[in-house]
C-alpha cells in the first residue's frame, strides 16, 4: 500500500511542480511579491498530496519565531525543504551555489531571495552571502539553514559546518533551532514513503553574540532531541 502511496503521490506533484516552475517564471518578471505567491501555491500542493496521497501531516511544537531569526534545521528529507516555506512564512533559504547557477531556474530562485553560500569562493562569496542575508533581514525575513549541510538518516548527528557560525557572528540574529522527524516516513535514499505524523519542534531561542562552542553546542542538542534510529512511525 505505500508503494501505491509513493507512485500517486509521484504521478501528482512532480506535474504540479512543473507547472509551478513555468508559472514562476512570469512572476519572476513581475516581482518577488508574485514569486512568493507562485512559491506558497506550490508548497500547499506538496502539503495537500503529502496529507491527502501519503497520510503524511505535521505536528508543530514550541513556538516559532515572530521577528527575524536564523532558523537552524535538522535536515533529513525533501519533506521539510518544501514545508518549511509554510510553516516559516516564506524564509529566505540558504543553499548551494551551485542551485543558485542552474539557468533560469537560478535566477527564480534569486528572485525569490535564497542566500547562495559557495564554500570554496573565499571572500567574495562571503561578502555576496552577507549581501543576501541583510536583505532578507531588512524584508523582516527568517532566513532558514540546514546546518549540516546534508540529508542525514534517522540517527545520524554530523557536526555543524562551520559556515553556520560564520553567519550566526556577522548577522547578529538569534538562532531559534529546528528538530524534526521526517526520516523516519521518508527516507532520504527511498522512493516508497510511509504515512504517519512528522514533529516539528522549535527550541528556545538563543541570543546574538554566543561564543561559538556554547552557540554549536546548545544547536546541536536541540536539533537533534527528536532524532532516533528506530524506524516506526507515528499513526495519522
Amino acid at each position: 500500500m505505500n508503494l501505491v502511496r509513493s507512485i500517486l503521490f509521484a504521478l501528482f506533484f512532480y506535474p504540479g511542480t512543473a507547472v509551478a516552475v513555468l508559472l514562476a517564471f512570469p512572476a519572476a518578471l513581475v516581482s518577488e511579491g508574485a514569486v512568493w505567491f507562485v512559491t506558497r501555491s506550490w508548497a500547499r500542493y506538496h502539503r495537500w498530496c503529502a496529507a491527502i496521497i501519503l497520510g503524511v501531516r505535521i505536528r508543530i511544537e514550541g513556538v516559532k519565531p515572530q521577528a527575524p531569526a536564523i532558523v537552524a534545521i535538522k535536515h533529513q528529507s525533501m519533506f521539510e525543504t518544501i514545508e518549511m516555506i509554510l510553516v516559516l512564512d516564506d524564509p529566505a533559504v540558504v543553499m548551494k551555489r551551485e542551485l543558485a547557477d542552474i539557468p533560469f531556474w537560478g535566477w527564480v530562485a534569486r528572485r525569490y531571495g535564497i542566500i547562495p553560500v559557495d564554500r570554496s569562493g573565499g571572500a567574495a562569496a562571503l561578502r555576496r552571502m552577507l549581501k543576501a542575508a541583510h536583505a532578507a533581514r531588512e524584508e523582516g525575513r527568517s532566513i532558514a539553514i540546514f546546518p549540516e549541510g546534508t540529508r542525514v538518516a534517522p540517527g545520524e548527528q554530523p557536526p555543524l559546518q562551520p559556515g553556520f557560525s560564520g553567519l550566526y557572528k556577522l548577522l547578529g540574529l538569534p538562532v531559534v533551532p529546528l528538530a524534526l522527524d521526517s526520516g523516519r516516513l521518508w527516507p532520504r535514499r527511498s522512493f516508497v514513503k510511509r504515512p504517519g505524523i512528522v514533529t516539528m519542534r522549535f527550541g528556545a531561542p538563543l541570543p546574538p553574540g554566543l561564543p561559538r562552542g556554547e552557540m554549536e553546542a546548545a544547536v546541536h542538542q536541540a536539533i537533534n532531541v527528536l532524532d532516533s534510529k528506530g524506524p516506526g512511525a507515528d499513526e495519522a
